[in-house]
């Protein structure tokens, strides 16, 4: 009888160097198509490089976010190649309105067991974001965890860093009563309020991510699963251009709590609520849980993703300028007086 003890693998273990190998391989041409100029060196290294290029006094702003409960969205469909934009947009968006121009990306997926190709899926979809964004994806991490995440699940966030000059830095300094504010569409849901739209959809209303919905003209889960809109490409030349006084991207906390963070402490936004039509999900949502109106507006976009406050004094040039680049646009309201809050007219607040 052999008292010889059984050799123990990584493997064993539940991690598969093999397959996390693979998935790198899977994924090398699409981040690569990514990559800019200042991209030093390629895939495999320990760190990222990238060269600042030539600026007179760069400020560096970095941002980092995830995409939620919206992934629950993604495992039910077994869907993974858009998920990434959603992490993409995230980051990207939130350093745009601070006038800065998105440089590179780095993304973090952790998942209980590595599916080379779901991951290849899922990072193919980060690096098209990126390659729309203009930035570069110079880096990433896979990381197996086995027997932490559940079967088939993962999450993914990532963390992105642009450059503004600091004389065309947006800080919302210069917003004052009297400044237009102009809305960008989203795409939808965006990626917040995931949370709440899972317990309207499954809990309340006990639908499935295939049921049909008349009204969007698509099942659920393809509308819940559309990816957050990509705002660089739009918003870059108007920065460039023009002295925009603020940029709002609005994510959780909608309208009352993203718009009032540009404002000084004697304004209150004045947004009309009537100034654009309201997507069909947002209604639904509404129908389906009896949510509260100011409840809607404070978790979801509404179908307005960026709001540009623009001084009154440019206000008609802005608009040329999204017109002739065939961009839709909605006028929301103006900048007034007040105690630096959100005020909602018009529409469902009756106003």
């Amino acid at each position: 009888m052999s008292d010889e003890k059984k050799s123990i693998t990584y493997a064993d273990a539940g991690v598969n160097i093999d397959a996390g190998n693979k998935a790198v391989e899977l994924m090398k041409d699409s981040v690569r198509a990514t990559y800019r100029p200042e991209v030093i060196g390629d895939l495999g290294g320990f760190g990222g490089l990238f060269a600042l290029g030539s600026y007179k006094n760069p400020v560096l702003v970095s941002g980092t976010d995830g995409v939620g409960t919206k992934l629950k969205i993604a495992f039910l469909m077994d869907r993974h190649d858009t998920i990434g934009q959603d992490a993409v947009a995230m980051c990207v968006n939130d350093i745009l309105v601070q006038g800065a121009e998105p440089l590179f990306f780095l993304d973090y997926i952790a998942t209980a067991k590595v599916d080379s190709q779901k991951i290849a899926d899922i990072v193919r979809g980060v690096a098209g974001a990126c390659k729309e964004s203009g930035c570069a994806l110079i880096g990433g991490e896979t990381a197996e965890m086995a027997g932490f995440y559940a079967k088939d699940e993962y999450d993914i966030a990532g963390f992105s860093v642009g450059v503004v000059e600091r004389d065309k830095m947006i800080t919302g300094d210069k917003v004052k009563a009297g400044d237009v504010l102009l809305g960008l569409p989203s795409t939808g849901i965006h990626s917040n309020g995931y949370s709440l739209v899972r317990k309207l959809c499954f809990d309340v209303m006990g639908m499935k991510v295939d049921t049909y919905i008349p009204e969007f003209g698509k099942t659920l889960g393809e509308e819940l699963l559309t990816p957050t809109r990509l705002y660089p490409r739009t918003c870059l030349p108007l920065i460039k251009k023009f002295d925009l006084h603020g940029m709002v991207h609005i994510t959780g906390g909608g309208f009352y709590e993203n718009i009032p963070r540009i404002l000084p402490a004697d304004c209150d936004a004045e947004v009309h609520a009537d100034a654009w039509e309201m997507p069909a999900v947002f209604k639904k949502l509404q129908e389906w849980g009896n949510v509260p109106w100011k409840e809607m507006y404070r978790t979801f976009n509404m179908g307005v993703g960026m709001v540009l406050v623009v001084g009154a004094d440019e206000a008609d040039a802005v608009r040329a300028h999204l017109k002739e680049n065939g961009e839709t646009f909605y006028e929301l309201g103006h900048v007034v007086p007040g105690t630096k809050k959100t005020v909602m007219k018009g529409g469902v607040f009756g106003e």
